[in-house]
C-alpha cells in the first residue's frame, strides 16, 4: 500500500475478518419472538400480502422491502484499479458499496456477484431477479460491455438501473464544473472541453455535459491513441464514434491549447505543466485518475495560479467523490418508486450539489475536515460528511423524477419529505469524523500505558499511521517487537517510541515527584520505587505529569476502578476532586451519554448536578446540544420513594447554580427517550428526547451500559474521564483495538477537561 494511505495488508484483512467475516449483516425489522410472530411473518399470515401483491403488483412497495432495497451487481471485470479479478474477488468491494448505501442514505443494499463475462447471460440473470429490488446499481464492469449491459437492462427492467462508474462520476463532475464556471464567469456552451480517458466514466461525463448545454464541436475526447476525430479507425467503437469531432488536432497536448476545461479519467502523469500553461485564462482542471491524478494541484498551480483544480483524492480540496451522488440519487428514486433514473434526475442531483456548495457551511462540517470551508476555488463540491446532503439532494431528484413522469408514487409534500429525511440521518459517523479531525489537528503525543497487549499495540500503530500524532508505548522493546511481528506489523517497531523504567533518564525525577505526593499517605521510598518503576499505569501517568507526553490512554488490561486508583497516585482523580466518568452509547443512529459510570459510587444531589454538568460538557465536545434527564424508576415524584428523592432534588441544585443547558427530572427512561411518552408530560423542560442520562448510582450506570452493549449491540465509547487537569482516558478490559484508538482520540481532543 502507499505511504499516503498508511494501511497495511494485515490491517485491511483484520478489518474484514473482525468481529466476524465481511462488512454487512441481515437483521429482522419485525418481531420474531413468539409463535404468533412467526405465524404472521411466514405461514399462514404471509399469504395475505402475497395475495394482495398478486392482485396489485405495486403493493410490493408497501408490504416488502422492495422500496428500500438496491442490488449492487458486478461480474468483477474491472475491480477498482486492479483489473479483471473475477466475480468472487470483487465481493469485498461490492459489500463496501452496500455499506455506503446504508451509511449515507439509509438504503438497504445487497451485493450480487455474477460469474460470467457474457453480456447476454449477465442481463438475463439481472432481469430475472429484478422483481426483488427497487433499483439496480451496476459496478466494476469493464467497457464496452458496461454500455451494452446498462442499455439493455434499462430497456428490459421497470426499475432504476444505474452504472455508478459511469454516471456517478459524471454527476459529481458536473456539479463541480457548474460551480467552477460560476466562479470564472464562463458559460458551459462557450467552453472548450477536453476529456482524456474514453472509458465508461469519461464518456458518461461528456454525454451529461452535452445534455446540460456543452456543444458537440467544443468537446474533444482523447484516449491512448490521441484525439478521437471523425475518420479515425484505430481503437474506435460506437461509443467513441458518437463523440468524434471534425478537427485537425491529433494529440492531447494539441487539444489542450486554449482549452477552458480539462477532464481526466485516465492515468497518473498524463498531463504536463506545459499542457496546463497553454490553457485558456482561469482554466478548470478535473484530474480524477485514482489513486494519483493526471497532474497534481501543486504542479498545476506552479504554472497556472488562476486554475481551479479538482481530483479524486480526499487529501486535496475539491474531491470528486461518487458517494456524493449514488446514495442520494437512489434515495430520491426509491421514494417515488421510480421506473428509472433519467438524465433530468442526474442533472437535478448535480445542480442541487452545486447549490449546496454555495451555501454557508455549518461549523461541524468544517470541524470534521479540520479547516474552515466556504465557497470558492478550493471548495466547489460539498464534502461527503455534510449532514445536509441527505435532506437536500433526494428531494431535488424526486422532484425531477415526478416532473418527467417516471414516478409511480409521487410525493405530495416535498417539504415534509425533506423533514423525514433529516430524521433518517445517522449523526454518529459525522461526530466521530469531527473528533478524529480535531485529534489530527492537535497532533498529541499519546502515551499508551499497556504495551504488552496486542490490542493496545494495534491501536498505537493505527494512531500514528493515521497521522493523529506520535505514539509512545510503555513496555519492553523485545516484547513489543515480538508481538508486533506476530501480528504482521513488524515494520511498526521502528515507528513507535517504546519507553519503560529501564531506558528512561527521568526515573529519579518521577520517584521524587511521587514521594512528595504520597509520603504522608503511608508510602515509603520502597513503595514509591515499586510504583514508579514497576507499575506501567503509574509510570505512564508520571510521564504525562512531567510533560513527556500530551495525553494518556490506559485500562485495557485491568479493571477501570483499579486503574483509576493508580492514576490517582499521580493526579487528583477522586470524586471529591471533581472527576466524573461519562459513557457514550451509539445505537441505531442515536447517541446517548450516561453518567457516572466510573467515579461516584452513590452520588448525592450535589454530585448528580456535577455529573449533569460534566455530561453536558462532553455532549458539547461531541457536537451535541445537551438535553439532560435525571432518570429513576419514578417520574416527577410518583411513585414516592426515599431512594428516588435525590433524583428529584438534583435539578433544583442546577436551578440554583444557573446552567446554560436543558435539564429535567426525575423521570423514567422511556419518558426521557421516547417523544410519544414524553408528550404525556407537556410541562417538561426538555424540548426533545434527552441525550444525557444521569443515573442514581455507578452500579445502575454500569448495568445500563452493559445491557445495551450485550442485548442491543450498542457501540460503547468510554467511560470518558472528565474533570481532570490532564487528558487521560481509561478503556474497558473488553475493548477492541478500535475502541482503544477511539479513546486515544478522545484524550487527544482533551474531551471533558476543565
Amino acid at each position: 500500500m502507499t505511504d499516503r494511505t498508511k494501511i497495511t495488508r494485515e490491517e485491511a484483512l483484520a478489518y474484514h475478518l473482525e468481529p466476524y467475516p465481511g462488512k454487512i449483516d441481515i437483521v429482522a425489522s419485525t418481531p420474531m419472538a413468539t409463535q404468533r410472530d412467526l405465524s404472521l411473518a411466514y405461514s399462514p399470515g404471509v399469504a395475505v400480502p402475497c395475495e394482495v401483491i398478486a392482485e396489485r403488483p405495486e403493493a410490493a412497495y408497501d408490504y416488502t422491502t422492495k422500496g428500500n432495497l438496491v442490488a449492487v451487481i458486478t461480474n468483477g471485470t474491472a475491480v477498482l484499479g486492479l483489473g479483471n479479478l473475477g466475480a468472487l474477488a470483487s465481493k469485498p468491494v461490492m459489500e463496501g458499496k452496500a455499506v455506503l448505501f446504508k451509511r449515507f442514505a439509509d438504503v438497504n443494499s445487497i451485493d450480487i456477484e455474477l460469474d460470467t463475462e457474457d453480456p447476454d447471460e449477465f442481463c438475463k440473470a439481472v432481469k430475472l431477479m429484478s422483481p426483488t429490488f427497487g433499483g439496480i446499481n451496476l459496478e466494476d464492469i469493464k467497457a464496452p460491455e458496461c454500455f451494452i449491459i446498462e442499455q439493455r437492462l434499462k430497456e428490459e427492467c421497470d426499475i432504476p438501473v444505474f452504472h455508478d462508474d459511469q454516471h456517478g462520476t459524471a454527476v459529481i463532475c458536473a456539479a463541480g464544473l457548474l460551480n467552477a464556471l460560476h466562479l470564472t464567469g464562463k458559460k458551459i456552451e462557450d467552453c472548450r472541453i477536453v476529456l482524456n480517458g474514453a472509458g465508461a466514466a469519461g464518456i458518461a461525463c461528456v454525454e451529461l455535459l452535452k445534455t446540460m448545454g456543452a456543444r458537440h464541436e467544443n468537446c474533444i475526447i482523447c484516449d491512448t491513441k490521441g484525439v478521437v476525430y471523425q475518420g479515425r479507425t484505430e481503437g474506435m467503437n460506437q461509443w467513441k464514434s458518437a463523440h468524434a469531432v471534425k478537427t485537425d488536432l491529433r494529440t492531447l497536448a494539441e487539444a489542450m491549447k486554449g482549452a477552458d476545461v480539462f477532464l481526466g479519467v485516465s492515468a497518473k502523469g498524463a498531463v504536463t505543466r506545459d499542457m496546463v500553461a497553454g490553457m485558456a485564462p482561469n482554466p478548470v482542471i478535473f484530474a480524477m485518475a485514482n489513486p494519483d491524478p493526471e497532474i497534481t494541484p501543486e504542479e498545476a498551480h506552479e504554472v497556472r495560479p488562476d486554475a481551479i483544480v479538482a481530483t479524486g483524492r480526499s487529501d486535496y480540496p475539491n474531491q470528486v467523490n461518487n458517494v456524493l451522488g449514488f446514495p442520494y440519487l437512489f434515495r430520491g428514486a426509491l421514494d417515488i418508486h421510480a421506473r428509472a433514473i433519467n438524465d433530468e434526475m442526474k442533472i437535478a442531483c448535480a445542480e442541487a450539489l452545486a447549490a449546496l456548495a454555495r451555501e454557508d457551511v455549518p461549523d461541524e462540517v468544517g470541524i470534521a475536515y479540520g479547516r474552515k470551508l466556504s465557497f470558492g476555488r478550493d471548495y466547489i463540491i460539498p464534502t461527503p460528511f455534510d449532514p445536509r446532503l441527505i435532506y437536500m439532494i433526494p428531494p431535488a431528484v424526486a422532484r425531477a423524477g415526478m416532473h418527467t413522469g417516471v414516478a409511480r408514487r409521487p410525493i405530495a409534500d416535498l417539504e415534509a419529505y425533506a423533514k423525514g429525511l433529516r430524521a433518517r440521518l445517522d449523526p454518529t459517523s459525522s461526530i466521530l469524523q469531527g473528533i478524529y479531525a480535531r485529534a489530527k489537528q492537535a497532533q498529541a503525543r499519546m502515551i499508551f500505558a499497556e504495551g504488552d497487549d496486542l490490542r493496545v499495540l494495534r491501536a498505537a500503530v493505527a494512531y500514528q499511521r493515521q497521522g493523529l500524532g506520535k505514539a509512545s508505548v510503555v513496555g519492553r522493546e523485545a516484547d513489543v517487537k515480538e508481538k508486533l511481528q506476530s501480528a504482521g506489523l513488524g515494520d511498526a517497531v521502528r515507528e513507535l517510541e517504546v519507553v519503560n523504567a529501564a531506558n528512561t533518564p527521568y526515573l529519579e525525577g518521577y520517584k521524587s515527584f511521587l514521594y512528595q505526593r504520597l509520603q504522608r499517605k503511608g508510602h515509603d521510598r520502597a513503595d514509591i520505587h515499586r510504583l514508579a518503576a514497576r507499575d506501567r499505569h503509574v509510570f505512564a501517568a508520571l510521564m504525562l505529569a512531567h510533560g513527556h507526553g500530551d495525553a494518556l490512554v490506559t485500562g485495557a488490561t485491568r479493571k477501570s476502578a483499579y486503574v483509576l486508583d493508580l492514576i490517582g497516585k499521580v493526579f487528583d482523580a477522586r470524586a471529591q476532586d471533581g472527576a466524573v466518568g461519562i459513557t457514550a452509547l451509539l445505537h441505531k443512529g442515536r447517541i446517548v451519554l450516561i453518567g457516572d459510570t466510573l467515579v461516584h459510587e452513590w452520588p448525592e444531589k450535589e454530585d448528580l448536578a456535577l455529573i449533569a454538568q460534566r455530561g453536558a460538557q462532553v455532549a458539547r465536545d461531541l457536537g451535541l446540544e445537551p438535553r439532560v434527564a435525571f432518570v429513576s424508576f419514578s417520574t416527577y415524584g410518583y411513585p414516592v420513594s426515599e431512594r428516588a428523592e435525590k433524583m428529584h432534588q438534583a435539578p433544583r441544585v442546577l436551578d440554583e447554580i444557573g446552567v446554560d443547558f436543558e435539564y429535567d427530572g426525575e423521570m423514567t427512561v422511556d419518558v426521557a427517550l421516547n417523544p410519544d411518552v414524553m408528550a404525556q408530560y407537556p410541562f417538561t423542560r426538555l424540548s426533545g428526547p434527552a441525550n444525557v442520562l444521569v443515573v442514581p448510582a455507578r452500579h445502575s450506570a454500569s448495568i445500563s451500559v452493559k445491557l445495551m452493549q450485550e442485548l442491543a449491540g450498542a457501540t460503547v465509547i468510554g467511560p470518558i474521564l472528565t474533570g481532570l487537569k490532564s487528558p487521560i482516558q481509561i478503556c474497558s478490559t473488553v475493548s477492541t483495538a478500535n475502541d482503544i484508538l477511539n479513546m486515544a482520540v478522545m484524550a487527544a481532543c482533551e474531551m471533558g477537561r476543565h
